[in-house]
């Protein structure tokens, strides 16, 4: 007998008790609440992020947990999702139906390899353009861009280097900045 195959509906019936679920292709995942360091670092990152997409119209930035709904038996929670202004209508009472154009996480020992494997195999299947990777414990920011079906490198900045990655050619980051 097969496992069962989760879906939106058994999603959206979960408990609301500080753990975050997602879907993996029907499969449930769960992870404890992230701690205080992982949240100072999600928090720089999306006031850095939301100044510069507010100052270009160039969409909308949210902060987890919010669904990305990629299909019916794909949901996560990235800890920072953008939307392009292009885009926008795929933002809904439920969430986010449909890629997002940049999907953001920020590693923890518990998530580095859903984050690093699974999550970006999903985010290239289901057609996010562009992944972001920080990670505290190396102090790195990896841009990852979508070509063809799988997710290429676009760009690593580590510690104190400063430069642009896609989606934002305009907008200087760097791992110090978000860990001011």
């Amino acid at each position: 007998m097969g496992r069962a195959v989760l879906t939106y509906e058994d999603y959206a019936a979960l408990p609301d008790d500080g753990r975050r679920y997602e879907l993996h292709d029907g499969e449930l995942s769960v992870t404890p609440a992230p701690g205080p360091r992982h949240q100072a670092i999600v928090g720089e990152l999306f006031v850095l992020l939301r100044a510069h997409v507010l100052a270009r119209g160039l969409g909308r930035i949210f902060v987890s947990p919010v669904d990305c709904i990629l299909a019916d038996t794909t949901i996560v929670q990235p800890d920072l999702v953008f939307v392009a202004a292009a885009d926008t209508a795929r933002i809904t009472e439920r969430g986010i139906e449909g890629p997002p154009t940049l999907a953001v996480e920020v590693v923890t020992p518990s998530t580095a390899r859903t984050d690093r494997t699974t999550k970006r195999q999903l985010f290239a299947r289901h057609g996010v353009p562009f992944y972001w990777i920080v990670d505290p414990a190396d102090r790195s920011l990896e841009a990852w861009i979508l070509g063809g079906e799988t997710m290429q490198p676009a760009g690593r900045l580590v510690g104190a280097e400063a430069g642009a990655l896609p989606p934002f050619p305009d907008l200087v980051v760097s791992f110090a900045l978000v860990m001011s």
